[in-house]
């Protein structure tokens, strides 16, 4: 059994299902969950046209033909689409078509290797698995604890990706993926923009550049980003009124708090098996839940803490759907040919791309982290606007990369780059992160020219000397 069918549930549903196994999902909202509806593709269909009219304001000619701004209400129309207007109809087909079984309604554990499903109709089921039990229920919004918050009705990621019309003003709390993210689409929809970050930087788990450089874009597009700005107390009369810790005041028409993410485990049934609610639920390389006897409670994705991405969850699920089905069968999870058991989940490369303008994109570890985990290192910096590919993208483009090359190994141990249409990149560094590939094996890599992957070639140059 599956408890949630958002693309975490999904994956590993199915992979369950190919290696023999008879499944359950268990979904209290929409078939798709968080990503489909309130998250990835819709704040991505926000952002996609922002991005293409900035492309072509950059370009001479291009920038003649792309006056005026955009036609919000298209946007939206396109976003709405995304959706499928928050209806779940295709996803559903989809699960039943590969031979899934949909149980509607809350659900909680109840012991061992037992779900209790509050039904919409206010009836209550208990199912009991055969092998497992998977908790794929994610995370929600973290708001903070300010007096009166709750009346002020704020936005959420939820709201802030499925709003119907767009704020004159609109404030944003928080220096995060969300934050940024969010600010950029409704900048560009015609909202005035005030971002409010506690701290000092923006994307504060990403090398400092990247912030610098999209804290740059967001003023250049309009956005007040101020820093050093805590909130400290919130109002509605009409108009929003924030009241900041040194006094000063800000008034919006909607407030965005973009302040973290909790996990979804707070009514989940985790005392009944042992575990404490409302923390992440700490599971090994195979998805095992530790702390919980049996070997029969998995969870995957956001919920477990690992890596809150959806890319990251469904790889998750895609592994622990095979294990499951491996384990139930008596099959072994060694899989030698491939170096590593794809048994289990590696997550010493996870990628990640902010769709801000400029865009920014990581995957392995930053200088810092590499540091701090005790590796000898040395940061390969490149301008990416001396790239013969980013200067015919874009006029004047802006933009970096790094490379943390681990000195021992001659392997790399993370890669950023920030900049207009980067995000193709990344999986070529995701590639050479994840593969251990040696520094000197990259330089028989050759990128095409021109393009704004010829910048592997000036990282390597320039490590080189």
């Amino acid at each position: 059994m599956v408890v949630g069918a958002g693309p975490t549930g999904e994956n590993l549903a199915d992979r369950a299902h190919a290696g023999g196994l008879s499944v359950a999902v268990v979904e209290s909202e929409l078939v798709g969950g968080e990503c489909s509806y309130w998250a990835c593709m819709p704040s991505k269909a926000l952002l996609r046209p922002a991005a293409a009219l900035a492309d072509a304001r950059r370009l001479p000619g291009a920038r003649e033909a792309a006056g005026g701004t955009l036609d919000a209400a298209a946007v939206l129309e396109r976003r709405d689409e995304f959706t499928s207007h928050w209806k779940d109809d295709g996803q559903v087909d989809w699960l039943k078509g590969a031979g899934l079984v949909l149980v509607r309604g809350r659900g909680r554990l109840d012991g061992v290797k037992r779900v209790a499903v509050e039904t919409p109709d206010g009836g209550r089921r208990v199912l009991t698995a055969r092998h497992a039990v998977a908790v794929c229920t994610g995370t929600r919004a973290a708001l903070p604890d300010l007096a009166g918050l709750a009346d002020v009705r704020p936005w959420t990621s939820r709201e802030a990706t499925s709003a119907a019309r767009v704020p004159a003003r609109l404030a944003v709390v928080g220096g995060g993926v969300v934050a940024c993210e969010m600010a950029t689409a409704w900048r560009a929809l015609g909202s005035e923009v005030v971002q409010l970050v506690r701290g000092s930087r923006l994307l504060p788990r990403m090398e400092p550049f990247a912030g610098e450089l999209v804290a740059q874009g967001l003023r250049a597009a309009g956005v007040d980003v101020r820093f050093g700005a805590s909130v400290t107390g919130v109002r509605r009369d009409g108009p929003v009124t924030l009241t900041l810790d040194g006094g000063e005041t800000v008034t919006a028409d909607e407030v965005l708090f973009a302040t973290g993410r909790t996990p979804a485990t707070a009514d989940l049934g985790l005392e009944t098996v042992g575990l404490d609610a409302g923390r992440p639920i700490e599971v090994d390389d195979t998805g095992l839940a530790a702390g919980v006897p049996g070997e029969w409670l998995y969870a995957a994705g956001d919920v477990n803490g690992r890596a809150l991405l959806t890319h990251q969850g469904k790889y998750q699920g895609r592994i622990f759907g095979a294990v499951i089905a491996d384990r139930a069968a008596g099959r072994t999870l060694d899989t030698a040919e491939w170096g590593r058991s794809v048994a289990t989940a590696d997550e010493r490369a996870v990628p990640q791309v902010v769709f801000t303008d400029p865009e920014a994109t990581a995957v392995g570890l930053t200088l810092e982290q590499a540091t701090r985990a005790g590796h000898r290192v040395r940061a390969v910096d490149y301008d990416l606007g001396r790239v013969a590919g980013a200067s015919l993208y874009a006029d004047g483009y802006q933009g970096r990369a790094r490379a943390v090359v681990d000195l021992d190994r001659e392997i790399l141990l993370g890669v950023t780059f920030v900049g207009a249409g980067v995000a193709e990149l990344l999986h070529s560094a995701t590639i050479a992160v994840a593969g251990e590939v040696p520094v000197s094996r990259l330089w028989h890599a050759v990128p095409a020219y021109p393009t704004i992957s010829e910048v592997w070639l000036r990282l390597l140059e320039t490590y080189r000397g």
